[in-house]
């Protein structure tokens, strides 16, 4: 197989587990009101950056403050991906 057939994995690392601590504008988007979010690793409370586009899930990415996810490293140091919410909210909660 040549490379371009199989490239190579985006991620360097395992899954790690960690909490959504943060999000601000970055600035991007058609109005400006992008956020880049900030997790913090459970295990040795480091802290990486993402934004929506690292968001894995089907519809509308986005994540809040305060849940917890697991996210993969990029080579990027300090860049999470592949980011998967753990506790998806329960949709009746936005009806009530």
């Amino acid at each position: 197989m040549s490379a371009e057939s199989n490239p190579e994995p985006i991620t360097s690392s395992a899954a790690r587990l960690g909490h959504v601590v943060a999000r601000a504008p970055s600035g991007g988007g058609i109005d400006g009101r992008l956020g880049l979010y900030t997790i913090e690793d459970d295990e040795n409370r480091t802290s990486y950056t993402f934004d929506y586009t690292d968001i894995a899930t089907e519809g509308f990415r986005t994540v809040r403050v305060g849940e917890r996810v697991s996210f993969h490293t990029t080579d990027d140091e300090g860049r999470a991906t592949y980011v998967v919410r753990l506790e998806l909210p329960d949709p009746a909660d936005y009806y009530s």
